[in-house]
């Protein structure tokens, strides 16, 4: 469930330009990510249970006061609003395009709907719901990407071995960067953005840890 709500459709739509543009060297940052979650599990987890928190912004407040449980809450609402419309409208717009245009649709109707059913079961199933519809989408989005590189290896007339003999022959297949401390893509810049992009984004989010 948490692997799912960190993703979008932005994160679905936009990865494969950065790897068009930077090759593989995103791989970096996601086994950053793999140490993040550790660190969630074995740090963060048993302090907020130990703690006994109902919001990770209670931590604040028994440790600066009031005030910063406050304005911690207050930054928290004010990012997850601007992300979710940034995604909500991303997400509509491809709908719009492969599904709604060709149906002859109206783009306030698809945003309408999509809408609905973010509120629907959001608010009337619940956080077990919740948990069980980011479970799902993860399914979702893992079919996805196996049929997507399924049909791309087809359409190619790719076998198995070939793809991954194409794939490893290929410019864009670059994972480490080890060369160039200055370069954007320099390992441990990448490995150690991804450790603390994870513990921050997961760790120390209201919404990722009621999860």
């Amino acid at each position: 469930a948490m692997v799912g709500a960190s993703l979008s459709g932005v994160t679905f739509v936009s990865v494969p330009g950065m790897v068009a543009t930077s090759g593989m060297g995103y791989l970096q940052l996601f086994m950053g990510f793999i140490v993040g979650q550790l660190v969630i599990a074995f740090v963060l987890t048993p302090l907020y249970y130990r703690m006994q928190l109902t919001s990770i912004y209670e931590y604040l407040s028994n440790r600066f006061g009031r005030q910063s449980y406050h304005t911690g809450a207050w930054f928290f609402f004010i990012s997850k609003m601007t992300g979710a419309a940034v995604r909500l409208m991303l997400v509509c717009i491809t709908l719009q395009t492969l599904v709604c245009d060709p149906l002859g649709v109206p783009f306030w109707i698809n945003v309408a709907v999509s809408s609905f059913l973010v509120w629907l079961y959001t608010f009337r199933g619940g956080v077990k719901s919740l948990i069980w519809a980011d479970t799902f989408k993860t399914l979702c989005l893992i079919v996805a990407v196996v049929l997507c590189i399924y049909f791309i290896a087809r359409d190619m007339h790719y076998s198995l071995g070939t793809l991954a003999q194409a794939i490893g022959e290929s410019k864009y297949a670059r994972v480490f960067f080890f060369d160039d401390v200055n370069d954007k893509q320099y390992f441990w810049k990448q490995f150690l953005a991804g450790v603390f992009t994870m513990i921050a984004t997961n760790g120390l989010d209201q919404d990722m840890m009621q999860r």
